[in-house]
């Protein structure tokens, strides 16, 4: 294990699209969605067992969830436990671990990831990590993970890579978000888009450089602060530092701009779990295509997914193509290829109904 590989999980998130399993108080990486004896956040954090020594692993995470971070991750010290104060989206929360852990080692390699993602070959997914931190580690480089398509998804973003046959690291051409169905489409038949994984690869050097060139006024913030990390004064710094950052993507901010972009392909059974399609797509069937937890009798219903309370018998009947989920207080039925709407429910919910719905 080299002890200059350091991992940044960010954990902030509420995960609205996978409401109402997913609150406000509770979001959905702090649970065991896969029904497997661990918590998404528990599961990205043994990911990397094998890649960089617990010490060096940093999530960061809304303040609010502070105490859910060290009762899942009992062996991270509050030092590797960055608090945000208010959400930014991902360009200041990686600039915080980036300009926190530059301070203890200037030499360091970054893996970014997301918390709430699901990742079937563990073996396939440590040596494509390795051969990443390796080009990062040797060039000048910001690297992310491209996963290659199974299907024309219209939820996730693209990136056109440049076929290189000589070289696994390819040099990134475009990428594109969400595109529709037909591009979608298109982008699969080509043969040289891959899925963008959000995850990230590269020297703190060279991300600490590419914000002071793209995101010059996140740069300042941070490089002023710099000092207060790793002491007293880090959590008012950041307080104020967030008071001043603006809301944006790494991606937008710093990715589709940089000319040293590069993806590396992996086949690792890959999914973001963002929504509730994409838990029913990765689950395990019955015979009727039902993807089933909790205490249920089905009739004459095929293609569900169908997510409810152990302790509540639930009884469907003559539904296909459905999402029934309940949870604490909130029970949605929604046709599952309308899942789009269950943003526009929860926030339906807060503003008619009330906060504690959410």
């Amino acid at each position: 294990m080299n002890e200059n590989t350091y991992v940044v999980i960010m954990a902030g998130g509420i995960g609205s699209r996978f409401w109402p399993f997913s609150r406000t108080d509770f979001p959905k990486q702090f649970h065991d969605v896969l029904g497997v004896g661990e918590s998404m956040l528990q599961m990205t954090m043994n990911r990397f067992k094998d890649i960089c020594p617990p010490e060096n692993v940093y999530v960061v995470t809304n303040r609010d969830y502070e105490n859910l971070v060290k009762e899942q991750l009992p062996q991270l010290s509050d030092n590797q436990i960055l608090l945000e104060p208010i959400g930014r989206n991902t360009a200041p929360c990686i600039a915080y671990a980036s300009y926190k852990i530059a301070q203890i080692n200037p030499n360091a390699n970054l893996i970014v990831t997301p918390s709430d993602h699901v990742v079937l070959k563990q073996d396939a997914f440590t040596q494509v990590i390795k051969k990443a931190v390796e080009a990062a580690d040797s060039d000048d480089v910001l690297i992310t993970l491209g996963i290659t398509p199974s299907r024309p998804d219209t939820g996730y973003g693209y990136i056109q890579y440049i076929d290189d046959e000589s070289n696994t690291i390819k040099k990134v051409k475009t990428f594109t978000e969400k595109p529709n169905l037909e591009l979608a489409q298109m982008f699969l038949n080509s043969g040289d888009f891959v899925w963008n994984s959000g995850i990230f690869i590269w020297n703190v050097q060279s991300i600490t450089r590419a914000f002071k060139q793209y995101l010059p006024e996140i740069s300042e913030i941070f490089e002023e602060g710099a000092s207060s990390m790793h002491t007293p004064q880090e959590s008012n710094f950041i307080v104020k530092a967030y008071s001043h950052c603006r809301n944006i993507s790494i991606d937008y901010g710093i990715m589709e701009k940089v000319d040293n972009v590069y993806v590396v392909l992996a086949d690792i059974g890959w999914s973001d779990l963002g929504t509730w399609n994409s838990l029913y797509t990765i689950n395990q069937k019955d015979e009727a295509g039902n993807v089933v937890g909790g205490n249920v009798m089905l009739y004459d219903t095929k293609d569900c997914i169908i997510k409810t309370p152990k302790e509540r018998l639930v009884v469907v009947q003559g539904l296909e193509g459905y999402i029934v989920a309940e949870h604490d207080n909130v029970l949605m039925i929604c046709r599952l290829d309308e899942e789009q709407k269950v943003k526009e429910f929860m926030s339906d919910a807060k503003s008619k109904k009330g906060a504690e719905y959410i």
